[in-house]
């Protein structure tokens, strides 16, 4: 609002406006420091935070999930179609998912760069290309399809493997 009329309400500038160039800036920048902010000397390979913060028991890949949200939020308020917003949800539902396996979902998480795929997702968007889009409409019916079966096997592994781990580890604690 401003200052001399509560009504009038001033246009943000730089990083915070509204604008297509700046909410791309926004979600590019935070999926770089969630995917590709931190280079592995001797390879070409680089990580980000989420990996990173993957590790901590618990709530990791939730904290991760959530920062990831926030260029999902962007992108609905870019009026992405739902398709692509499902795509998005996608993405980072299975780097949740996956991400929360001990020891080997932290490699994926590492290796799975959601937020960059997401990023792609808003920026073929807001560039407008018809053909692509109407393309990407046509196969998102059975990529999101796929995608729900995927998620629920994967669901369904890890509530198998979690009961078997807890098994094992009751019956090595009533030895």
């Amino acid at each position: 609002m401003s200052r001399t009329n509560p009504r009038v309400v001033a246009p943000r500038e730089g990083l915070l406006a509204d604008d297509a160039a700046s909410r791309t800036k926004r979600v590019r920048v935070l999926a770089k420091l969630l995917d590709n902010s931190i280079g592995i000397p001797g390879t070409g390979w680089k990580i980000g935070f989420d990996p990173i913060v993957g590790l901590i028991p618990g709530i990791g890949d939730l904290i991760g999930a959530v920062l990831s949200g926030y260029i999902i939020l962007e992108a609905a308020r870019a009026e992405v179609p739902g398709y692509t917003l499902a795509r998005m949800l996608v993405n980072v539902g299975i780097d949740t998912l996956l991400g929360a396996v001990p020891a080997v979902g932290d490699v994926f998480d590492a290796a799975w760069k959601s937020n960059t795929k997401n990023v792609a997702l808003l920026e073929r968007h807001l560039s407008g290309d018809k053909a692509t889009l109407a393309r990407d409409r046509r196969n998102s019916l059975g990529m999101i399809s796929l995608a729900v079966i995927v998620l629920m096997l994967i669901l369904g592994a890890g509530l198998v493997l979690g009961i078997a781990v807890a098994r094992l580890l009751w019956s090595l604690g009533t030895r």
